[in-house]
């Protein structure tokens, strides 16, 4: 079987065998246990953004968090389409 891969927007993607989880930023980050789990990941040099645009959402893998302008329903679209 050869390696998938998710396109996270601006020429990024990720194996999706490293993907562990891909979040609403809205609907998660009222939660305080994400909001510090970010911001360890943030002062951990860790995070990756994308785009400079609005977040939507972001996606997490095993060496990265990647916050992206691309929805969760269009990245579990695109994740559906090649598994």
């Amino acid at each position: 079987m050869s390696p998938s891969y998710l396109y996270l927007g601006n020429d990024i993607t990720v194996h999706t065998d490293n993907l562990i989880g891909i979040f609403d930023i809205e609907r998660v980050t009222v939660n305080r246990d994400v909001n510090e789990y970010l911001r360890v990941e943030q002062k951990s040099g860790r995070i990756y953004y994308v785009s400079l645009d609005l977040p939507k959402s972001f996606a997490v893998t095993d060496e990265r968090v990647y916050i992206t302008n691309v929805s969760v329903a269009t990245l579990k679209k695109r994740k559906n389409r090649i598994a």
